[in-house]
């Protein structure tokens, strides 16, 4: 299996660049890698089965990050399109594809049934892929979509038990089919057992794993960090599989519990290079899963099978897509994006293999139908996006998210004494701060006050793009470490152009390097509150107001002024140090004829007011 593995891999790093170069997209890519290499092209690798198994998990994780992304109150708001529109699209295309299997291809009821469940699914790591690279998730068709994935996920479950009502074979044999450890256990018990589990996950998840995962933060290992999220995203999988459920309802429970730790975001900047290797994998096993020579043996019939499945669930979705009022614009793309078989068809189609409701033959063609359908799904959003490509020359294609634009969503890194008093301003004004913060104990005492901090270090790319660097307006990096703050703006200016950048300077020496990065504003962190006291003394001094805040006010004025010309000489001592000397005298001639003004000024009014007297 490793050695497949290993050349899947390499097949995709040949096949996916030339792809997403060509604009076919990596889910595309993946899958004619899978195709190049698989046992009816190249032969480079035989059976995918045990692969398959192994790439699930990215699946799997997949779920688990979806999960992350949503607070139990954003799921409760899905709930009317989730049970609404994913129930009626299971429950129609099911019922259609039973009707065609019985009536036109002359099946028994009990296989034409098990067919039409499993082809009502879709696949939800190739919309879910898709419409991420192309930007489409947040649209209204996405989020539909997501919510008829989600139920369809959750759908598995009971098929899955419906399964061995249809199978033709003797009630002894059926059981042993089954892989759970619960298969033999009377139906009450396998539903208490079932409903034990799911509600421990979600208590485990809420009181026992964030303690842990708090617990590992404060050591600062990253990498202990990363094994416990990939422990948990595993543990929690094979405990559903163990019991017969679905591993990816398990681990999108936990995720939609963590959803409101102040960890989220490292656990997504952990989880995310895994996800995208075994979803990579279990794209190019689905490539490689295709039997050309079945195909070629039976080319119209497996043409017409395809199209009919594209086109019955097409016109049940489109059909909804109206009834439910998604976005006319986006009527197609919700269409498309779901008119595939999914990967758990695979699942569905080998235990209906070994309870013999379909023969082997029967199985390898539905196989066939399903992997050639996800492979035709990346092509028609490729035709899908040009089209509406060629549209917006004249016309946006679809509404633009809501995140997108004049976005309020301001990320702070660093949420200390300094950031806070900016976070606090930002909240005040209305705007949506997003603040990460590597302390785990400074996370704990804010959240007490009812922050939302999240922990992690934002000089990692992936905790950025989890805090929606992507689509964020600004960028204060309010940390107290000068290095890490370089390396933040400079991560933050290669992979976010288009991302705003105030930044916390501690010192002068630090201010110079800022500005040869070009940030859009900085400033030295005991600057203006060293002015403000300056102030003070002033007038303590015997200055009145007015004069000490003039005074106060010019030389900041000169002193920001000078910092920006002499960046420029910071390195060159001889330089820098006659500029400086310079830009003191200056100083103190900005200073002293502002001083003889002013007392012009106070003679004339003096003046004034004297012949006013007379």
């Amino acid at each position: 299996m490793f050695q497949q593995a290993l050349i899947y891999l390499g097949a995709a790093l040949v096949a996916v660049p030339i792809a997403k170069r060509l604009g076919l997209g990596s889910v595309l890519g993946y899958l004619l890698a899978g195709i190049l290499i698989g046992p009816f092209v190249l032969s480079l690798v035989g059976d995918q089965t045990e692969v398959m198994h192994f790439a699930e998990f990215g699946v799997v994780m997949m779920l688990f990050l979806i999960g992350l992304e949503l607070h139990p109150s954003r799921l409760w708001k899905l709930r009317h399109s989730i049970l609404g529109l994913g129930g009626l699209q299971v429950t129609v295309s099911a019922l259609l594809i039973f009707l065609i299997g019985y009536f036109a291809l002359h099946l028994a009821w009990q296989p034409a049934l098990a067919v039409g469940l499993m082809l009502a699914l879709s696949s939800t790591a190739i919309v879910i892929q898709s419409l991420e690279e192309k930007g489409w998730l947040n649209l209204d068709a996405g989020q539909n979509s997501f919510s008829v994935l989600l139920f369809q996920d959750i759908a598995v479950i009971p098929m899955l038990a419906m399964l061995p009502l249809l199978s033709f074979q003797p009630a002894s044999t059926m059981e042993s089919a089954s892989h759970s450890l619960v298969h033999d256990w009377p139906i009450y018990a396998q539903v208490l057992i079932s409903t034990a589990v799911i509600l421990g996950i979600i208590l485990a998840g809420k009181y026992v794993s964030s303690p842990i995962i708090r617990y590992i933060a404060q050591t600062r290992l990253r990498e202990i960090f990363t094994v416990f999220a990939l422990f948990l995203v595993v543990a929690i999988a094979l405990l559903m599989q163990a019991i017969g459920l679905s591993p990816a309802l398990g681990t999108f429970l936990a995720g939609v519990v963590l959803a409101e730790s102040e960890f989220r975001h490292e656990l997504e900047a952990d989880i995310e290079p895994f996800k995208g290797l075994l979803l990579g994998l279990f794209f190019v096993a689905v490539g490689a899963s295709i039997d050309f020579a079945l195909f070629s043996d039976n080319i119209m019939l497996v043409l017409a099978l395809v199209g009919s499945l594209i086109a019955v669930k097409a016109i049940v979705l489109f059909t909804l897509a109206r009834l439910f009022a998604i976005n006319r614009q986006q009527q197609l793309l919700f269409t498309l994006a779901l008119a595939q078989g999914g990967e758990f068809a695979f699942v569905l189609l080998t235990f209906s293999r070994q309870l013999s409701i379909l023969t082997p033959d029967q199985v390898n063609l539905i196989t066939l139908v399903v992997a050639i359908s996800m492979l035709v799904t990346p092509l028609l959003l490729m035709i899908y996006d040009k089209r509406q490509r060629a549209k917006s020359d004249t016309r946006p294609a679809f509404d633009a998210p809501a995140d997108i634009g004049e976005s309020k969503h301001v990320i702070i890194a660093g949420y200390g004494r300094f950031g806070q008093i900016i976070g606090r301003l930002l909240h005040a004004q209305g705007y949506e701060v997003s603040v990460l913060d590597h302390s785990p104990s400074q996370i704990d005492l804010l959240r007490r006050f009812g922050n939302t901090v999240y922990y992690g270090d934002a000089a990692r790319k992936e905790l950025l793009d989890a805090a929606g660097a992507n689509n964020a307006r600004l960028l204060v990096i309010a940390i107290d470490n000068a290095d890490k703050t370089l390396e933040i703006v400079k991560l933050a200016q290669k992979h976010y152009p288009n991302l705003a950048i105030a930044a916390r300077a501690r010192d002068r020496r630090h201010a110079y390097q800022l500005l040869k990065l070009k940030v859009n504003a900085l400033n030295r962190e005991t600057f203006d509150s060293a002015i403000v006291l300056g102030t003070e003394a002033l007038k303590l001094l015997g200055n009145s107001e007015e004069d000490a805040n003039r005074a106060s006010r010019i030389f900041r004025e000169h002193d920001i002024e000078s910092m920006h010309q002499l960046a420029d000489l910071w390195g060159d001592d001889a330089s820098y140090g006659v500029a400086v000397r310079q830009r003191m005298e200056d100083l103190k001639q900005v200073l002293a004829k502002d001083t003889q003004a002013r007392s012009r000024l106070n003679t004339c009014d003096e003046t004034v007011n004297k012949d006013d007297d007379k």
